[in-house]
């Protein structure tokens, strides 16, 4: 039994002008475009990753700054303070990471081989390893002055990186959010369809239609068709506004043609278990909340547990990550995209079913 395309057409077309004339959700969409293209490009697109210090030592600032720049390569950015109040006002208003408040006479202290006590003033903010990092290199600007070996000899360190050097190269906020973004455009128009499809079920709209020579598979065919093309067509616009496509434009289409299949199968399933909008928000948010943990854990440092793996989006993420940030293309990619395929497959099934069973006449 063949699918007829014109009953396919007149249900998409029908569909469509019922979503135009949505104006909630056409607002959203195109409000949704705008406002994510704009976040976009208003989000810092290098990362600095020097640490503004402060240095105050009465008769030896440049001493002490001197010594201090030598630790420049290391992202420390030094500043001479001419008093310990000037230093303490700075590092509380949040110019400076930390300070270095010498105490009088630091330099012949040192030199006399007698204790002296550096006061180390710290950001509320600054995390433990800059506060390490800080006291270390006093210990060892402290040696130096007082032309001392350190106590103890380092071991040479055979450095071998292995990935994406990310110190050297760090992925500004901009590109970590990308995935998010397209994910949230995915995820309205999983509402929309979502909202559709239930409002038709309880309706009676599909009821009425089903009655005429429409079958039921030709009714699925044409929601897919038409939750795809919305889905797909506005990540793709937010894509091109964000300059996505001139990273392996291939990969990323492909991508996301493979996520707007996922959401509209995922769409499918919310709106055949809603009853109104409520109930409709309450089981598509049950969806998405998992569904969006892959997008959010980019933004945290580190590798992903493996159930953050497992995901359905996980494919997806990696992939725009992947092409985007560390210009990879299909061979680093293709294996992604292929367990993508395969939720879609999952998520279309399953959302078919569940309509087929609500809205056959049996």
């Amino acid at each position: 039994m063949s699918v007829r395309r014109s009953a396919i057409t007149a249900v998409v077309a029908k569909d469509l002008r019922l979503f135009v004339r949505d104006r909630f959700y056409l607002f959203v969409s195109v409000l949704g475009l705008v406002l994510y293209a704009a976040l976009f490009w208003l989000l810092p697109a290098t990362v600095d990753q020097t640490l503004p210090v402060g240095v105050h030592l009465p008769g030896a600032e440049q001493v002490v700054a001197g010594g201090l720049e030598a630790f420049a390569d290391e992202g420390l950015q030094v500043t001479v303070h001419d008093s310990a109040a000037a230093l303490a006002d700075a590092v509380e208003h949040d110019e400076l990471v930390a300070g270095l408040d010498f105490p009088e006479g630091f330099v012949e202290s040192l030199a006399a081989g007698e204790p002296a006590t550096v006061r180390l003033l710290i950001a509320g903010d600054a995390s433990q390893e800059v506060r390490a990092a800080l006291s270390g290199g006093v210990r060892e600007l402290a040696f130096a002055l007082a032309g001392d070996e350190p106590p103890v000899q380092l071991p040479d360190v055979d450095e071998m990186l292995l990935g994406a050097d990310r110190l050297e190269e760090p992925v500004p906020l901009r590109e970590q959010l990308r995935p998010l973004l397209v994910f949230l455009v995915l995820m309205t128009e999983m509402l929309a369809l979502a909202t559709l499809v239930a409002a038709e079920r309880v309706g009676g709209t599909v009821t009425a239609v089903l009655v005429t020579p429409m079958r039921v598979v030709e009714l699925l065919a044409a929601k897919t068709l038409l939750g795809t093309v919305l889905a797909f067509g506005q990540a793709l616009l937010l894509a091109a506004a964000t300059g996505t496509l001139a990273h392996a434009p291939g990969v990323i289409v492909v991508a996301l043609l493979l996520g707007g299949l996922l959401v509209t199968g995922f769409g499918l399933l919310a709106g055949s278990v809603g009853q109104d909008f409520m109930s409709i928000v309450f089981w598509s948010m049950l969806l998405l909340i998992p569904l969006a943990v892959p997008a959010f854990a980019v933004l945290f440092p580190g590798t992903p547990a493996p159930w953050i793996r497992a995901l359905p989006t996980y494919g997806l993420v990696e992939t725009l990550l992947a092409a985007t940030t560390r210009g990879e293309g299909w061979r680093e990619v293709y294996h992604h995209l292929l367990v993508l395929a395969g939720w879609c497959v999952v998520a279309f099934a399953v959302g078919a079913l569940v309509l087929r069973r609500r809205v056959s006449p049996n």
